[in-house]
């Protein structure tokens, strides 16, 4: 079992930046039902990447924590099963 949770993100504002806190995270495009494949980006030793799909720069910002976000509506968490 995992140690922690892949943090991730979204674009439903459309912005061309975002920031966050992790160097290892998903990208989901949209919020569903308007998301492309949830990918898996890893920016290495880098400090940016762009989504291949939705082409969202994301940029890490060391002062966030790994599930945040800047901004802050961008980090995604799925809705809890009832």
């Amino acid at each position: 079992m995992a140690a922690s949770v892949v943090p991730h993100f979204h674009n439903d504002a459309g912005i061309p930046v975002i920031e966050i806190g992790a160097h290892e995270f998903k990208c989901v495009g949209a919020n569903p039902p308007n998301d492309h494949p949830h990918v898996y980006l890893d920016m290495g030793s880098d400090h940016e990447i762009i989504c291949p799909y939705c082409s969202t720069l994301y940029r890490y910002n060391p002062r966030l924590k790994a599930d945040q976000a800047n901004p802050a509506e961008c980090a995604y968490s799925a809705p809890a099963a009832v």
